[in-house]
């Protein structure tokens, strides 16, 4: 038999495993007698583990959540994963660098000496894919707001700010009621999948860009996704497929370069042939200027298809590119006068 400190880590470790564990199959698991898991079982409650009984045919215990959280059990193997998912949160997008770092720091100051040297030897540094730009975190009571709706199936309210607003208009939020399907990260932003209640269609909205209203609505009946797979419903809508509103912003241009040679360099969007050494392409972006810079990153000759708002931020960038040219090439003037 073993001693009773390694047994009472043992019959914690089964507790956690699964709901509810039969009493003569922890004591066979264990290789003690019934009368031993109850002995056992008043010991860990005194410890604060809030462990209820349940009667029937095969009366057991199951290990319930409690007000306190009493000492955790953890094995090798979770202690570091535990660490690394903590060592990496700053990267998830949720605006939780801080609460993880502390929370690693609590973590490791209780592991044995063998698995804070595996984890200390971990080091991370999240490079951002876009340059080093920084990411825009996703409040943390934002998301667990989004969650919950989500979980209660209510109706929600939330202002949603635009990604992309011109000068001249109107930059005040925008009041939208849905229906919460889903809260999915995609490429280090937080986004919820739901059913637009005004404009009656399915829609992505980025979290870091909502403020919820309360209180939510009435309940709902949940609807199904397209597809019914929301991992493939949100990866079409950021890979250019030809469901509606998967961007802000979408256009179709025309540009002089074989196929094979732009799609190599394109995470999303649709490229076709269009002749000989042409194709179409269609791209989606959170802004027209940005997609406008997208596609002239090509260095190749451009013809737009449409819309007038991709030509229009094509005129844009082109003013502020010659303004650009003009600047440095004044300054370059002046330092060959002097």
């Amino acid at each position: 038999m073993p001693k009773t400190s390694a047994r009472l880590l043992a019959l914690l470790s089964l507790l956690q495993a699964r709901r509810d564990w039969p009493g003569s199959l922890l004591a066979e698991r264990l290789q003690v007698s019934p009368r031993t898991v109850r002995r056992d079982v008043d010991r860990l409650r005194e410890l604060g583990y809030p462990i209820a009984a349940f009667k029937g045919p095969d009366g057991g215990y199951r290990l319930d959540a409690g007000a306190q959280l009493p000492p955790l059990l953890f094995d090798d193997d979770q202690a570091v994963a535990l660490a690394v998912a903590l060592r990496t949160a700053a990267a998830t997008g949720a605006g939780i660098g801080e609460a993880a770092a502390r929370a690693l720091t609590t973590v490791r100051q209780v592991m044995p000496a063998r698995l804070r040297h595996r984890v200390d030897a971990l080091q991370v540094t999240a490079v951002e894919r876009t340059g080093g730009r920084t990411q825009p975190q996703a409040d943390p009571r934002v998301l667990l707001t989004l969650s919950a709706a989500v979980h209660a199936r209510e109706v929600l309210r939330f202002d949603h700010s635009p990604a992309y607003v011109p000068a001249e208009a109107d930059a005040a939020p925008v009041v939208r009621r849905v229906e919460p399907h889903r809260l999915v990260t995609w490429g280090g932003r937080w986004y919820l999948v739901a059913w637009d209640l005004d404009r009656a269609d399915w829609r992505t909205f980025r979290a870091d860009r909502i403020t919820p209203r309360t209180p939510t609505g009435p309940r709902f009946t949940p609807r199904e996704v397209p597809g019914g797979d929301v991992a493939a419903f949100v990866a079409a809508r950021f890979q250019g497929s030809d469901t509606p509103g998967e961007w802000p912003c979408r256009g179709e241009a025309i540009l002089a370069a074989p196929a094979s040679e732009v799609a190599g360099h394109l995470r999303h969007g649709i490229v076709e042939e269009h002749g000989p050494d042409r194709c179409r392409v269609i791209l989606g972006a959170w802004s027209w200027p940005g997609l406008a810079a997208e596609l002239g990153r090509f260095d190749v000759d451009i013809e737009v298809v449409g819309p007038d708002a991709l030509r229009d931020a094509f005129a844009h960038l082109a003013r502020r590119y010659a303004d650009a040219a003009g600047a440095g090439a004044g300054a370059g003037a002046e330092a060959d006068g002097a």
